[in-house]
C-alpha cells in the first residue's frame, strides 16, 4: 500500500492496470510478490478511500481518487 501511495503522491495523474502498477509502481525487494497482493493492496486503498477503479472498455484502471467522487 505504501508503495503505491508514494507513487500517487509523485505522480498524481498516473492511472494503470493492476499488472502494470505491479510490474512498474512497486520497487520489489528482489522476487516479486504473488499479483493477488497488488489486488488486496489496491481494494485497501479503495475501502479507504485513496484510490478509484474506472473500467475503461473491458478494462480495469485504478488511479488516485478524484476530488468529488
Amino acid at each position: 500500500m505504501k508503495a503505491i501511495r508514494d507513487y500517487l503522491r509523485t505522480r498524481p495523474d498516473s492511472a494503470d492496470t493492476v499488472e502494470g502498477i505491479h510490474e512498474w509502481w512497486i520497487r520489489w525487494p528482489g522476487e516479486p510478490e504473488p499479483l493477488a497482493v497488488t489486488r488486496e493492496a489496491l481494494e485497501r486503498l479503495q475501502a479507504a478511500g485513496e484510490v478509484e477503479r474506472r473500467l475503461i472498455g473491458k478494462r480495469e484502471l485504478w488511479r488516485a481518487r478524484r476530488a468529488g467522487r
